[in-house]
């Protein structure tokens, strides 16, 4: 009998009573309760597998984080490639308005406005594309294929298409000059990058005037894009940058808030960096480009 009752109770201390423990375990973790990690158990029937079980929990919690930062990446991507689309597309319908109401008066005006028609709505098929691949695919990102390019070259391509968009919206436009220097980078992005800010200066600004400067700053060329009549609070401006966040001064006007958040992870892939700036009621965004070697 003695034997008998000390049998019982090994078995109740080292089998019964553990295995009431961890009864729960394995539901919990079926119903993707994976924060709480598993008790640790010493008997020497149940030590291993507990401690298996707490290795799976771990891993299964690891995998969860990194699929939930896929999609976050996936969707930044998708409704990055949705926010580009806003530039040719209001581009065509800019020409559109101007053939509509006869401002164009020669055929060589008109024949350039409809190739400029053309080339945007080649840009808005590349952009569907990928926004099609995107939804396909589990992980992708903002690609950036280095090479080098001259200062002169990525401001002709801002000024050319701007100028005429700019004097259609009576926005008076200037790009201040500057000495032309090889810089590093992918000129295709830093020109993204730049008609994000450009977008950015006539969505909120109050239309009267762009200005784009250069100046120097050791090994970089700082390119500055300023709109008048700015209605962002300066206490808002280290948060700019973050994916979906928009101003104060956004209320009634439609955005992703994914415009500068673009901005910032480009230039930051090819060693550079951009940053805003209130100053006397003027908004700045400011893009910085590394020189080559």
């Amino acid at each position: 009998m003695i034997f008998t009752f000390i049998m019982l109770m090994f078995i109740r201390t080292k089998i019964i009573r553990p295995f009431n423990a961890m009864s729960n375990m394995t539901y919990e973790l079926a119903k993707g309760n994976l924060a709480v990690p598993v008790k640790e158990e010493k008997s020497r029937f149940f030590g291993k597998f507990l401690w298996g079980m707490d290795m799976l929990r771990d891993s299964l919690e690891s995998d969860k984080a990194k699929e939930l930062e896929l999609q976050k990446e996936k969707k930044t991507l998708i409704l990055s490639l949705s926010h580009a689309i806003k530039t040719p597309l209001s581009a065509i319908e800019l020409y559109s308005k101007a053939l509509s109401t006869g401002l164009y008066e020669t055929s060589e005006e008109k024949t350039k406005a409809l190739d400029g028609i053309d080339r945007n709505v080649s840009d808005i098929k590349e952009y569907v594309n990928k926004i099609v691949t995107a939804s396909r695919e589990d992980f992708l990102n903002l690609e950036v294929h280095d090479g080098e390019f001259y200062l002169s070259a990525l401001l002709d391509r801002i000024s050319t298409y701007y100028k005429e968009k700019l004097e259609l919206l009576h926005t008076e436009f200037t790009v201040g000059k500057a000495s032309d220097c090889l810089l590093k980078g992918d000129i295709d992005r830093v020109v993204e990058v730049l008609q994000n800010i450009m977008e950015h200066a006539e969505k909120y600004g109050d239309g009267r005037r762009i200005e784009i400067t250069v100046s120097e700053e050791e090994d970089c060329r700082i390119i500055t894009v300023t709109d008048t009549g700015c209605g962002l609070d300066a206490s808002e401006l280290p948060k700019l940058f973050d994916s979906f966040y928009r101003g104060s001064n956004s209320t009634g006007i439609r955005g992703s808030g994914l415009g500068l958040y673009i901005c910032r992870n480009l230039m930051r892939k090819m060693d550079g960096d951009v940053y805003a700036a209130v100053r006397d009621g003027n908004f700045s965004a400011s893009a910085v480009i590394r020189k080559a070697v």
